[in-house]
């Protein structure tokens, strides 16, 4: 069964690989190599992106803003404010609460891409833009009165320069075997570390460790106590960096020799 569903994967997956090389985008298999260059380079959003390279910026509570070399802009789990009148080409939108998600996205935004069906169904959306790839894979979440919404969440998946980066939303559960087949390697993973509304922290640990991941930035935090308390159950298989700052340029070539924690200051674009 397992067999199956990876072949399964697999084949769905191919598209993919045949649209990045039509489009000259650098394939991203989900699977990088660990590099010993510099970790990061700083820059503001406003800066031009140096090729090969994905800008991200964290905005505020589940938001980044993702830019590539040709000027594309990425607003995920966005909440219709970005602190400046930037229309991004793409967003994506969670709704398990109103801070991931508008009702009333901007009209001159060409991509909405929201995580879940109004009918209940389960999202399917797949993205080519050329230099990026956006897809999704859609989890279950759970209400304040312990139900579960099938399909209410999405894991979007970029694929840029070569880099396979998530955004988990608003995740309430482990991947199942499938899921983890369909997200493949992560080697760059915005996380929501509250431990209490979206995944525990042990469980969330656990699913960094099958994503292997190379950085890991942290989301949905409330708070130092909360981010702290994240910080620490990484501390055994994860190095910890805190810059100072709102963005962060990476590329193949600069993902970290081993993974890390770096924390991004949340902050509205000026």
């Amino acid at each position: 069964m397992r067999l199956a569903s990876a072949l399964a994967t697999t084949l769905a997956l191919m598209p993919a690989l045949a649209g990045a090389q039509e489009s000259g985008r650098t394939p991203s298999h989900c699977v990088a190599l660990a590099g010993g260059t510099p970790l990061l380079h700083k820059a503001s959003w406003r800066d031009p992106v140096p090729e090969e390279t994905v800008r991200l910026s964290f905005v505020n509570h589940a938001t980044y803003l993702l830019q590539t070399a040709r000027g594309l802009n990425l607003a995920t789990d966005y909440t219709g404010r970005l602190g400046v009148d930037l229309v991004p080409d793409v967003v994506t939108m969670n709704n398990a609460h109103s801070t991931h998600f508008t009702w009333n996205p901007d009209p001159r935004i060409p991509h909405v891409l929201p995580g879940w069906e109004e009918d209940g169904s389960a999202a399917d959306r797949y993205l080519d833009l050329g230099e990026i790839l956006i897809r999704n894979v859609p989890t279950t979440t759970r209400d304040f009165r312990g139900g579960e919404r099938d399909f209410g969440n999405s894991i979007f998946i970029f694929e840029a320069a070569g880099l396979c980066i998530g955004h988990l939303g608003h995740l309430h559960h482990e991947p199942t075997p499938e899921q983890y087949a369909m997200i493949g390697r992560l080697d760059v993973v915005m996380v929501p570390v509250d431990g209490g509304l979206t995944l525990d922290h042990p469980t969330l640990i656990r699913a960094l460790q099958r994503f292997r991941s190379s950085i890991v930035l942290p989301m949905h935090w409330f708070g130092e106590g909360t981010l702290q308390r994240f910080l620490d159950g990484m501390s055994g298989s994860f190095r910890t960096s805190r810059p100072g700052t709102s963005e962060l340029e990476v590329s193949l070539r600069s993902l970290p020799a081993e993974p890390t924690v770096i924390v991004l200051e949340p902050r509205w674009l000026q």
